[in-house]
């Protein structure tokens, strides 16, 4: 029986609202993709479903 976490989506605190994944490289990976996080503060692949989430403190779209 393999372990439950194996197929568990992946969760990154980032502190930065914009973020770019491409599922860890290798044969495993995918397409490099940019994605933009939102009001709620985090957002999710669309390949392999890894959560990225917006570090607490830090503001929306932080370009200074």
């Amino acid at each position: 029986m393999p372990a439950p976490s194996i197929n568990e989506p992946e969760t990154e605190i980032v502190e930065t609202s914009r973020v770019s994944c491409d599922g860890g490289g290798g044969a495993l990976g995918h397409p490099k993709v940019y994605m933009q996080i939102g009001p709620e503060r985090y957002v999710e692949c669309g390949y392999c479903d890894k959560k990225f989430v917006l570090k607490d403190g830090v503001p929306l779209g932080g370009h200074h």
